[in-house]
């Protein structure tokens, strides 16, 4: 029986060194760590044409939303951690100025269509600027933090996320 125990926390030990750190079966490695990467610019409002067009004017019509939203200077850390029920995106940017509010990571459903072939989630950090002018402030000051939930169904053919900012982008892969 000792012998055994003996035999049994050996192996445990030896186990822990073998590099399982790295492996694909270690649940922590399921997204890697973000890397950096070049911005693509894209030229152009793409048009759905199964989507008409309403030039229809009511009593009850309200006037479109005004997006206010800019998109964050720079993306500094990017991390992907898994659920239960899917994976939460968490990412760290530097506002241009202090007094950012309103900050998002929104899905970006334009690039989505044209994308599913290479399986990409592409986000936009943005966030809202004060109209008064602000001070431009120190970098920890200006660090702005935001966080999406992805469900099951929304990461199944996924193979990489892409959180894009005016400067930067960073990416995650599987």
């Amino acid at each position: 029986m000792q012998r055994s125990l003996a035999l049994l926390l050996v192996g445990a030990v030896a186990l822990t060194g073998c590099g399982f750190r790295d492996s694909r079966v270690n649940p922590l490695n399921w997204f890697g760590g973000s890397d950096e990467v070049e911005v693509v610019e894209t030229s152009g409002e793409p048009v759905n044409p199964l989507i008409p067009v309403q030039n229809r004017v009511s009593v009850f019509a309200r006037p479109d939303a005004v997006d206010e939203t800019v998109l964050v200077q720079s993306v500094t850390d990017m991390r992907v951690e898994r659920t239960p029920t899917g994976a939460i995106v968490y990412a760290t940017g530097i506002a241009a100025r202090q007094g950012a509010y309103g900050v998002e990571l929104r899905l970006d459903e334009a690039d989505r269509d044209a994308r599913t072939r290479d399986a990409t989630l592409d986000f936009t950090f943005r966030a809202i600027y004060p109209e008064t002018r602000t001070a431009l402030g120190s970098e920890r000051t200006r660090t702005l933090r935001a966080a999406v939930s992805l469900s099951q169904q929304q990461l199944a053919s996924v193979r990489s996320i892409r959180i894009v900012a005016a400067q930067n982008a960073r990416e995650s892969r599987r």
